[in-house]
């Protein structure tokens, strides 16, 4: 631009040059001897006053001659003059325009790749590129304070509805008031969360036939339990089964060996799938009550490991199978607001008590019956690892319901183009416990990131979109902190969120990195993690870290969004395309999660030192994360990525087809629908590639498409109220391919022909079939005819 600006002057100053060399040319021979004979006189004058002479005598030489003066100063010279002015002026505009338009075709760049282009000119006119957001990020982003922050907040209280609690929501707003954001205000729910009972502990004991009590197995900490347990006695007339991991192939192997599930209690061991998964399953099968207890062979398989998790401690745990205030399905748990007298269906009728492995091992000395498959076998020493059935216990449940007050707290950096768009970073502040790896981590690296954007800002950064700030409470319970603030404002958000960012569970180690993420932001991440170092590998980047040579980089890396992060409430009950990053060890999970060993101490030493640096490696993905969703012009999504994510699930159907055709049935318009979207999302991007980035009207335009593309896949067809997982792909319900595929399974299983609990009919039915079959083909269609923009662009040849 300086080169233009230098060329516009330097062609000004030579033809004003010319111009008066031509004017006074004219006059020049008829004062040529005036000028000699007073050429002594001149010298002694100052060169101002020469000037002011020259012209005055000019002027007056020029009245002597009269009209020989005149004569040459005629109207067609003068406009001759103007149009030669005008046209070189043209001339240099242009030349300056073509060289200014090709300096900046590296801003025509792809979702995943990104050149040094222009971002943003701070207050004093100097410009950053993204190489300069990039370093000022690395420049201000202290692993320092990181370090001491993680250290401070696990050593604070931090259950929900606590004194403690309270205050750090008022110590965190303070905070997020003293780094000057635009916004910043607290959000109050109430709601209905359980706790054991002070008075009345939990208890497990032996029982006689006749069901009377008789020895007590101690509990070693009355604090731990498990949310949402249903109430209550259970007396197993029958004894205790152990059913492994619980999970649905485990029911059905116990009934393979005629062992029969329902009037007992199950033993499980945590791993492989949630608390409530484990619940549920064992529900289903008619089970009266579930005891989850830590195997070390899934927490430390090495004996000689010096951080061990106790063997007299138990784990904690929600059992909601579900997000958010389970007697609020559906509805923000504002004050005053009136509620329909109903409960979540993920909230289990039986009760549920984590156990220590301590108390695990006196359990099943006492088993009688089948020894387990190798495969269910732990590393409980001296526990043959039985099946069962085994003696009667009988199981007291005493937890109770509390109406508890839960804040979360948010701050906002006001983007200056399209500030009603917002990128959400969000993280877990509560902790049952220390909870140094479950909340501190993310908590310290939620206000880190709000003191480095905020020092950037003092510094010329400038994001186009708004940065939303939040520190969510309740997560321990199932993330109802989020959900309510999702079901507040359910009819906005989709329409104002174009991304959110987990900071959950961010470090659990440091061998292997994962995204568990909407399809979406792939391609994104992949780009970000070519860029950041890796932490514990010196001059490797994480992509190089991860990446194992004949296989897929997402293999390794892409993982799905689970129901226990937060980050799935956003995409599968929001619609909005959210991530959550995560760095963990090789092998079995970090031991202390959940429990009250989850220290700075042993989460530090689990990473041999390194606890500081990972968090900073996982600050440094989410703030360059954050520069490109808030700076690019167009938003880094890949909105096209969908028609492969289509085609991968319904792909599994295919096998099926010549069922359906014996039925009269078709797959062909899922086909077609896959069709209409993958021509959209082409369409779409060659108009944004003939498009100018300049243009902020059409760039807005196209943001809102894409940022609406996650919500396009949400089913319009039925109530969030009862199935508030609407998400077609990874939802919960009637409406999703996974219910679907299920229910054309039942063609060919003879498991369903049995009886198997697996299905949720016990047979196919054409009718039920041919509905679910409609709702996800028109949620499909409905998702291409959204990205072709307006309804003239629309073309279903349905």
């Amino acid at each position: 631009m300086e080169r233009v600006r230098g060329f516009f002057l330097k062609a000004n100053q030579e033809l004003s040059s010319h111009h008066s060399y031509t004017i006074y040319k004219q006059v020049e021979d008829q004062r040529k001897q005036l000028e000699e004979d007073e050429k002594q006189e001149e010298e002694e004058e100052s060169p101002a006053a020469l000037i002011m002479d020259m012209e005055l005598r000019t002027t007056n030489q020029g009245q002597k001659q009269g009209e020989s003066g005149r004569q040459n100063l005629t109207p067609k010279i003068i406009t001759h003059l103007i149009l030669i002015n005008l046209l070189v002026f043209t001339v240099a505009f242009l030349l300056g325009y073509i060289a200014f338009r090709g300096s900046c075709q590296s801003c025509k760049d792809s979702v995943s790749e990104v050149s040094d282009e222009e971002l943003n000119p701070d207050t004093s006119g100097s410009t950053l590129y993204w190489a300069d957001l990039r370093d000022m990020f690395h420049k201000y982003l202290a692993e320092e304070q990181l370090r001491s922050s993680i250290r401070t907040i696990s050593l604070l209280e931090r259950s929900s509805g606590s004194p403690g609690m309270t205050t750090l929501s008022h110590q965190i707003r303070d905070m997020f008031s003293q780094q000057k954001l635009d916004h910043v205000w607290m959000d109050t729910h109430y709601v209905g969360l359980q706790f054991p009972d002070p008075i009345w502990p939990n208890t497990l004991h032996w029982v006689d036939e006749s069901g009377n009590a008789l020895r007590e197995l101690q509990l070693e900490d009355p604090d731990v339990y498990c949310p949402y347990s249903a109430n209550g006695s259970a007396v197993v007339r029958g004894g205790l089964i152990y059913a492994n991991y619980g999970r649905l192939e485990d029911m059905e192997a116990l009934q393979e060996k005629n062992l029969d599930i329902k009037g007992h209690l199950l033993l499980v061991r945590i791993g492989q799938v949630s608390f409530a998964e484990k619940v549920s399953n064992a529900e289903a099968f008619g089970a009266l009550g579930v005891l989850i207890y830590p195997d070390p062979a899934d927490i430390h398989p090495d004996p000689h490991k010096k951080l061990r998790l106790s063997n007299h401690t138990a784990v904690y745990g929600h059992v909601h199978l579900g997000t958010g205030d389970p007697y609020t399905p559906g509805f923000p748990s504002f004050n005053q607001t009136q509620f329909p007298p109903v409960e979540s269906s993920g909230l289990p009728s039986i009760p549920v008590q984590p156990i220590s492995a301590d108390i695990t091992a006196q359990l099943l000395g006492k088993l009688s019956g089948p020894e387990a498959p190798q495969e269910w076998k732990g590393n409980l020493s001296d526990a043959p690892y039985r099946l069962g059935p085994g003696p009667t216990l009988r199981l007291v449940v005493n937890n109770h319901r509390t109406s508890t007050a839960i804040i979360s707290i948010f701050g906002c950096i006001e983007g200056h183009s399209e500030p009603d768009h917002y990128i959400v970073i969000g993280a877990q502040r509560d902790a049952w416990g220390p909870g140094a790896a479950k909340s501190a981590v993310g908590t310290a690296i939620l206000l880190e990131l709000v003191r480095t954007f905020s020092a950037m800002m003092r510094n010329g950064f400038q994001p186009r979109r708004s940065l939303l700030f939040v520190s969510w409470d309740a997560g321990d319970f199932g993330n109802v902190g989020v959900t309510e603030w999702l079901e507040g404002y359910l009819t906005m958000l989709h329409l104002k969120v174009a991304v959110y960012v987990s900071l959950d569970n961010a470090v659990l180690g440091d061998d292997q990195f994962h995204a568990k993420t909407s399809p979406l932001l792939t391609s994104l991440i992949e780009s970000i993690l070519k860029q950041v170092d890796s932490p514990n590998h010196s001059g490797q980047t994480l992509y190089d870290q991860m990446v194992v040579p004949g296989q897929s980089w997402e293999a390794e890396v892409i993982r799905p969004l689970p129901m226990d992060s937060s980050a799935y409430s956003f995409t599968a009950f929001g619609g909005v395309p959210a991530v959550e990053f995560s760095f963990t060890d090789k092998g079995p999970p970090y031991p202390f999660l959940n429990t009250k060993e989850d220290t700075y101490k042993n989460l530090h030493g689990a990473l041999q030192g390194r606890l500081p640096a990972v968090a900073r490696a996982v600050a440094m993905v989410v703030g360059q994360l954050l520069i490109r969703l808030s700076h690019d012009h167009l938003l880094p999504l890949d909105f096209g990525c969908y028609g492969d994510v289509i085609l991968k699930h319904i792909g599994r159907l295919n096998e099926f087809s010549g069922d359906l055709k014996a039925r009269g049935l078709t797959l062909q318009w899922i086909y077609s629908a896959r069709g209409d979207y993958i021509r959209s999302a082409e369409k779409l991007q060659k108009e944004i590639y003939r498009s100018e980035e300049s243009n902020e009207r059409l760039m807005r335009m196209y943001n809102v498409r894409i940022m609406r593309v996650e919500f396009y896949f949400l089913s319009q067809y039925v109530s969030p109220a009862i199935y508030p997982f609407r998400h077609i792909f990874l939802g919960q319900g009637d409406h999703t391919l996974k219910a679907l595929l299920e229910h054309l399974q039942l063609l060919r299983s003879k498991e369903a022909e049995n009886g198997s609990l697996r299905y949720s009919r016990p047979h196919f039915e054409e009718g039920h079939f041919r509905h679910q079959l409609a709702l996800l083909t028109w949620t499909l269609q409905g998702a291409a005819n959204a990205l072709s923009g307006d309804v003239w662009n629309i073309d279903n040849n349905f």
